[in-house]
């Protein structure tokens, strides 16, 4: 059954002054509230999306720190094979430090795709937790839906059992037929056959709803209540303007496509030679005591694969640039679509709610009622 068609039978099922009756005695246990707050806490896929986050987040700190000096210790101008240190020029021990230092603003480049890593990573947290929520809000409305079927299907039953036991009744007395009598109970045995049948969907959707919240699928879910939902909603491009500002997968996109920018700028600076200092210490033992020596380096790197490595760096992240600004579009179509989709099915369904309201139902009950009064006195 489509979803229009869901949301219908519930409403049609609101309209019954039965089910109204019997909507008055339940005592909700749970709501679509309490729902959505034990998804925020329960959810393991909210949780593993902000674990994510928490580790993009930690690695942010170190991003812009230049790499880690390195302390080599040695022995230098040592004499072969004895490796005596009494050659002239011998150190023992040599101690030197090198320092690489990223040039052309690299560090701070690369600080900032950092934290646009961690941005990215937040929103696609806040999505999960979007996408966890309709999830939760589906399973619910399951729920809720297969609760009012019920009521419905219960209250058919109802009536036909009374057409059945009507129909034994004037078999009895010689004035009905026992094809009459068969019929009725076909029609019963199969009504009980389908509330059988829904009372399982029920329990399925239960125990998906359980298990979108991490419980047991046992939990009991006795009952639920569901707030009245909105008389009109805003038109089909003020939702797409909401969406645009609050859906995290759009913010994401948005990001992802400014990160690309940022690795594109990175790249052609990557050409670029990174500084390399040092310093080294050394000293060697002679007659007139330890003679100690101090040297001072500078260096840089030679980009002697610039054609292979650096330049091509530049076409690979601009491919990635026009892959991100192509991923954002297409979410943008898919969301508009996905909007306009849904506010014509919902404007069918008021349609329909309405036709079903004002003119089905009331002649409905008028048959029924007819056709039960005149079996009654033997016309039909």
């Amino acid at each position: 059954m489509s979803r229009s068609v869901a949301i219908l039978s519930v409403l049609l099922a609101l309209t019954s002054g039965r089910a109204a009756a019997q909507d008055t005695l339940r005592q909700p246990d749970l709501t679509l509230r309490d729902v959505y707050e034990l998804a925020r806490e329960r959810s393991l896929n909210v949780q593993a999306a902000r674990a994510g986050a928490a580790a993009a987040a930690a690695r942010e700190s170190s991003a812009a720190l230049p790499p880690d000096p390195q302390l080599q210790l040695g022995a230098m101008n040592l004499s072969l094979p004895s490796l005596s240190s009494d050659m002239p020029g011998a150190m023992l021990p040599s101690i030197q430090l090198m320092q690489m230092i990223p040039t052309a603003g690299k560090l701070g480049l690369s600080g900032r795709i950092a934290r646009q890593s961690t941005a990215i990573a937040e929103s696609v947290a806040d999505e999960a937790w979007w996408e966890v929520r309709a999830r939760a809000a589906m399973q619910f409305y399951d729920i809720y839906q297969a609760d009012r079927q019920l009521m419905v299907m219960e209250e058919t039953l109802d009536w036909l059992r009374q057409f059945a036991d009507i129909a034994a009744t004037m078999y009895s007395v010689g004035s009905g037929t026992q094809s009459d009598v068969l019929r009725a109970g076909v029609e019963v045995a199969r009504m009980e056959a389908d509330v059988a049948r829904m009372h399982a969907m029920r329990i399925s959707a239960a125990a998906r709803l359980n298990a979108l919240l991490d419980r047991p699928t046992g939990t009991a879910i006795e009952t639920v209540t569901f707030t009245a939902v909105p008389g009109t909603l805003p038109g089909a491009d003020a939702l797409a303007g909401f969406a645009e500002e609050s859906r995290p997968m759009l913010e994401r996109g948005r990001i992802t496509v400014e990160q690309a920018r940022t690795r594109e700028t990175l790249a052609r600076r990557e050409i670029w030679p990174d500084l390399s200092v040092g310093v080294q210490y050394g000293q060697r033992g002679s007659d007139m005591g330890t003679e100690r020596m101090g040297s001072l380096m500078l260096g840089f790197n030679v980009p002697v694969f610039a054609g292979r490595r650096q330049l091509r760096m530049r076409t690979e992240v601009a491919a990635m640039s026009q892959m991100a600004e192509a991923d954002l579009s297409e979410m943008r179509a898919q969301v508009e679509a996905r909007i306009a989709e849904l506010v014509a099915e919902l404007d069918r369904a008021r349609t329909l709610i309405e036709l079903y309201r004002s003119e089905v139902l009331p002649q409905a009950e008028a048959n029924v009622s007819s056709a039960l009064a005149s079996y009654r006195v033997g016309r039909v």
